[in-house]
């Protein structure tokens, strides 16, 4: 463990949860790297997703944004193609996407598709599924209104999904957000995992909850006050 960690360490209480808001406060201050450090939240659930009724995975727009610049990839055509330009995509199109994708060529974070261009998509699926690329309705990135599912992306929507261990993890912006728009973001995104709760799922739902930046240690959340996050 590095000097600056244990030294951040030792702001930290590791025998409390923190609250929503103290934590968020308390995050705020271990900034220690010379860029602006992502605020992450990693969460494990009382899930099993190999069952299906079990899989808890969305999309959310949080009010703040994210604060990261995402480039989007739109599979459209003919007038949807013209609307997802318009509504700020980085690249359109077809098979020409699909040979540059084929060449490994990634000069995108997010991929977006029209119902219509589904077909082409799956041609490249083997590529995009284990880059988590694959676009998805679940989390609104498969949609005849690409138009909106482009602002959505570049307006700071986070995707989620749990791993097969029941690990969700995120990033719900930066360290250099003022306080209170990290604390609306996590609070969003709490609200957002808690409407996904499984009927299938019993017991505690959030086994645990914690939030750090890109280069500090966990901070614990209140278990009791995240669940309560409706």
């Amino acid at each position: 463990m590095s000097k600056r960690f244990k030294q951040l360490q030792e702001k930290i209480d590791n025998t409390k949860a923190y609250g929503i808001e103290e934590a968020v406060t308390t995050i705020k201050d271990l900034k220690s790297a010379k860029f602006d450090e992502t605020v992450e939240i990693a969460m494990n659930l009382n899930v099993d997703p190999r069952h299906a009724d079990q899989m808890v995975r969305g999309a959310i727009v949080l009010p703040n944004g994210t604060g990261k610049t995402v480039r989007v990839a739109v599979f459209a055509k003919g007038t949807k193609a013209d609307e997802a330009k318009a509504a700020g995509a980085d690249i359109v199109g077809t098979d020409d996407l699909v040979a540059d994708i084929k060449q490994g060529i990634f000069n995108f974070d997010v991929v977006v598709a029209a119902p219509d261009c589904m077909g082409l998509v799956g041609q490249i699926g083997r590529i995009l599924g284990p880059k988590g690329l694959m676009p998805n309705p679940k989390t609104g990135t498969v949609t005849p209104d690409v138009a909106t599912a482009v602002k959505n992306v570049k307006g700071g929507q986070v995707a989620f999904r749990v791993d097969k261990k029941g690990n969700i993890h995120a990033g719900i912006g930066k360290v250099s957000f003022d306080a209170d728009k990290i604390q609306e973001n996590l609070i969003s995104f709490l609200k957002e995992i808690n409407k996904q709760k499984p009927a299938s799922a019993k017991g505690r739902y959030i086994k645990n909850a914690a939030i750090s930046l890109t280069m500090s240690p966990a901070i614990k959340l209140n278990l009791s006050e995240v669940a309560d996050v409706k």
